[in-house]
């Protein structure tokens, strides 16, 4: 199924939501940590593309794909730099990241776990609500 909007093709990574991610010079990375980042079926053949076996960065446990954590990290930051391995071909959630949705409100907010979500403006929840919807949709489709 192929989605675009005004705001970019999210199958092609034209979607970034405008957040700067640098604490004190540094990229915060604080959102890889732990994560529970779902991925849509889309999101695994654009990472395998680049010749990463599924079983190198996809945890099946639960009830949806999501990124595998290694040392209590995602399996895609590097630890020195603080930089995405994947980035130019991360998910689409982490691309949209800080704003998720909130099934129990039935909308999309902007999580504050992340140290700059006092920085999104409402006009930038209104821009993406649209994919970060679709993203929702897409994973319930990967059940």
């Amino acid at each position: 199924m192929q989605y675009s909007t005004p705001h970019g093709n999210p199958e092609r990574n034209e979607v970034n939501v405008e957040v700067n991610c640098k604490l004190n010079g540094k990229y915060c990375g604080k959102c890889c940590y732990n994560t529970e980042m779902v991925l849509t079926k889309e999101d695994i053949k654009r990472i395998a593309e680049l010749g990463y076996p599924k079983e190198y960065f996809v945890d099946l446990t639960g009830s949806f794909p999501k990124l595998r954590n290694v040392n209590g990290h995602c399996v895609f930051l590097d630890e020195k730099t603080g930089k995405c391995l994947v980035y130019d071909r991360r998910p689409l959630g982490c691309r949209l990241y800080p704003l998720v949705y909130d099934a129990n409100e039935g909308k999309v907010i902007v999580d504050s776990l992340c140290p700059k979500a006092k920085e999104i403006s409402e006009e930038t929840v209104r821009k993406y609500e649209k994919l970060v919807k679709i993203l929702a949709t897409r994973v319930l489709e990967n059940m």
